[in-house]
């Protein structure tokens, strides 16, 4: 079964508040519509990650995972050091799986340059829980704390393909970026490949990049839409502007993943036994 490993849902904000701190008004995303997408490509797995202008109310994602049930998995954001334990049983018992530590769309995440700690509390608790350790953070973020991360004993998954901008894999962060996926703990997702383009509306991987990252972890790399595809970057700074999500085809999202992975064999690899090992779905033991 083909997964989407990294969709978020978004209510009505009279019942799902977003919060003061936003740095955008986020408008509907309902999980009905992703699953009408989704269907006319196959894919009925949804990893939902909590967004950052929800910050630590996951109400929504997991009523979401109720919803879905066994094709339904949680990345959370959560206080590690004020979460009773009867909460995490009740969040693993729903279906999550991660916690997500947001070092880039978030104001106080973005000044953040050193892991020490943001990660030690989150990563104890992921250990703890066997869950995994989500980080979305730019290049630079990783390349400068890579040993950090390697040290983690818990799987670390990185978002949208290391965030790498403008740089080459051939660069100085590309290599660090590239040495840190050779770890076996650590996974990527090849995800929203807008956030590292020139082009906002951007459908295709870079063929450098994605031949790259697959020579280093093709057994560890999982794709994801990125749903309901958040406005650019740049723009966001204003919580009380509503800002439109971009005008993607999420069917052409998957049909250019796909043309650019080729091989049918690797394709279901990453779309479907890579999320399952990863995440835990039915029939991935």
């Amino acid at each position: 079964m083909r997964c989407d490993s990294h969709v978020h849902i978004v209510g009505p904000p009279g019942r799902y508040p977003q919060l003061q701190t936003r740095t955008y008004l986020a408008g509907l995303a309902p999980l009905a519509e992703l699953q009408r997408r989704a269907a006319t490509r196959d894919i009925s797995r949804f990893v939902l990650v909590q967004p950052s202008f929800y910050g630590m109310d996951n109400t929504l994602l997991l009523e979401s995972l109720d919803i879905l049930g066994d094709c339904g998995r949680g990345v959370v954001v959560l206080d590690p050091e004020a979460t009773p334990p009867e909460i995490l049983a009740d969040f693993a018992k729903r279906g999550v799986r991660g916690l997500r530590l947001n070092l880039y769309s978030t104001r106080a995440g973005r000044e953040i340059r050193e892991l020490d700690h943001a990660l030690a509390a989150v990563a104890e608790l992921a250990r703890t829980m066997d869950w995994h350790v989500e980080v979305i953070a730019a290049i630079d973020v990783l390349a400068e704390n890579a040993d950090l991360l390697d040290r983690v004993e818990a799987p670390i998954v990185i978002d949208h393909y290391g965030l790498y901008g403008g740089c080459l894999p051939q660069s100085a962060k590309g290599r660090r970026l590239l040495e840190l996926l050779r770890r076996p703990h650590v996974w990527i997702k090849l995800s929203a490949p807008y956030r590292v383009s020139d082009d906002p509306l951007e459908t295709r991987p870079d063929k450098t990049w994605l031949r790259e990252i697959l020579a280093c972890a093709e057994n560890r790399c999982v794709w994801g839409s990125d749903w309901p595809h958040t406005p650019l970057h740049g723009l966001q700074d204003d919580g009380a502007m509503a800002l439109p999500y971009r005008a993607l085809s999420y069917e052409k999202l998957v049909d250019d993943f796909l043309a650019a992975i080729g091989a049918a064999e690797l394709a279901a690899r990453i779309m479907a036994y890579n999320p399952a090992r990863l995440y835990g779905f039915p029939g991935s033991a």
